[in-house]
C-alpha cells in the first residue's frame, strides 16, 4: 500500500467512524462527576472564540451538537459526548476568558487542569489555535502544562479560510516549529476551516490513528 493509499484508507475509516452520530452524555463541574466505564476520550481545548464548537460539530457531522450543550448555565462545564460504545468527545471550557470574573476563571482552570492531569482514558487533546493569530502565551502555558502531565496533544489550526494561502503556510510552519519544542506535542499540525469543511476528514482520521495505535 502506498502512502497515498494509506492516507486515503485512514480518511475512509475516519468518515465511517462518525456515520453513527454522537449524543450528549453529561456536563461535569467536578472531577467526581466524570463518566466511568473506561471508553477512550478525545478532548477539544482552546481559547475562547477559537471555533471549538464549530469544529466539533463539523467533525461529528451533527449541526449544533456542541452548542446544544453550551446553553447558559453549562458554559463552565466539561461537556461529554458519546460515540456509542466507541469513545467520548470532551468539550473543555474555553480558556483565556477575559470577560469572566476572576473567581470563575480560577474554578474553570482548576477543573480543566484536574481533568487533564488525572484522566487515564484521555488518549489525545486536540489543541485549537486560531490561524489568524497563531500560538499566544496563554496557549504556550497550556502546552507546558500538558507536557508536564505527559498528555499527548495535537495542534489544529482553525479559521484557515479567513487568511490567505501564503499566510496559512507561514502560520503552519511557525506552529510546527513551536510544537517541536514541546515533548508531548504530536508533530502533525492540521490546518482547518469548519465553514469550508477544509481538512475535517483529516481530523477524523486522527481518531482512527489513535484508536488503532498507528
Amino acid at each position: 500500500m502506498t502512502d497515498t493509499d494509506f492516507q486515503a484508507d485512514l480518511i475512509r475509516k475516519g468518515n465511517r467512524l462518525f456515520e453513527q452520530k454522537p449524543v450528549f452524555l453529561r456536563g461535569v463541574v467536578d472531577v467526581e462527576q466524570l463518566p466511568t466505564g473506561g471508553l477512550p476520550e478525545f478532548a477539544f481545548a482552546g481559547r475562547s472564540n477559537v471555533g471549538k464548537s464549530s469544529l466539533i460539530n463539523a467533525v461529528t457531522g451533527v449541526k449544533g451538537l456542541a452548542r446544544a450543550s453550551n446553553t447558559p448555565g453549562r458554559t463552565q462545564e466539561l461537556n461529554f459526548f458519546e460515540q456509542p460504545g466507541q469513545f467520548l468527545i470532551v468539550d473543555l471550557p474555553g480558556y483565556g476568558y477575559a470577560a469572566a470574573p476572576e473567581k470563575t476563571v480560577q474554578t474553570w482552570t482548576r477543573l480543566i487542569h484536574a481533568y487533564l492531569r488525572g484522566r487515564v482514558q484521555l488518549r489525545r487533546v486536540f489543541l485549537l489555535i486560531d490561524a489568524r493569530h497563531g500560538i499566544k502565551k496563554v496557549d504556550e502555558n497550556i502546552m507546558k502544562m500538558l507536557d508536564t502531565a505527559a498528555v499527548s496533544y495535537q495542534i489544529i489550526l482553525t479559521k484557515a479560510d479567513k487568511i490567505s494561502a501564503t499566510e496559512a503556510q507561514t502560520v503552519l510552519s511557525d506552529t510546527i516549529a513551536i510544537g517541536a519544542q514541546h515533548v508531548a506535542c504530536y508533530p502533525e499540525v492540521i490546518l482547518t476551516s469548519s465553514e469550508k469543511n477544509m481538512n475535517i476528514d483529516c481530523v477524523r482520521a486522527q481518531f482512527v490513528k489513535v484508536l488503532e495505535g498507528i
